[in-house]
């Protein structure tokens, strides 16, 4: 089906209790590290999609914080669709770092630090994300 609107995304940059950042690697973005989302469905609040996201691709219980940057991503170069999205991307917090993979959309992962995440292949979009988030934490603005 051919695409007539932008649609609306989630993804969710987690943090553990060891300000440690969750990457996961995605065929869907050429095997570069992203981090978990998908579609909001229809009627479901961004919250709620985020929350649901993350629970069938790694298996975590997250609290939204914020949201922590909007970005659109009009045809992306990396990712496996031609296609048109507007990401909301979270700021999420977890007390667990038991991560299990859903196996279909998700195919690594690993917990790290934001500044060394930054050496990482990440795609484009997660490596702008993670930037904003250590862009408000030195400003105090990342809430906790």
């Amino acid at each position: 089906m051919v695409q007539k609107y932008p649609e609306a995304t989630v993804g969710a940059l987690i943090v553990n209790d060891k300000d440690e950042i969750l990457l996961v690697k995605s065929y869907k973005w050429g095997n570069r590290y992203t981090v978990p989302g998908g579609h909001i469905e229809l009627g479901e609040r961004s919250e709620t999609a985020v929350k649901r996201e993350v629970r069938e691709e790694v298996g975590l219980e997250v609290q939204p914080v914020k949201v922590l940057l909007v970005q659109e991503a009009i045809y992306p170069a990396d990712y496996i669709k031609h296609e048109h999205y507007i990401f909301l991307d979270y700021l999420c917090r977890t007390n667990s770092s038991a991560v299990k993979l859903d196996e279909k959309e998700i195919q690594e992962y690993l917990w790290v630090s934001p500044e060394h995440s930054l050496q990482l292949d990440l795609e484009s979009f997660t490596r702008t994300l993670v930037e904003e988030y250590l862009s408000q934490s030195r400003a105090g603005k990342a809430t906790r």
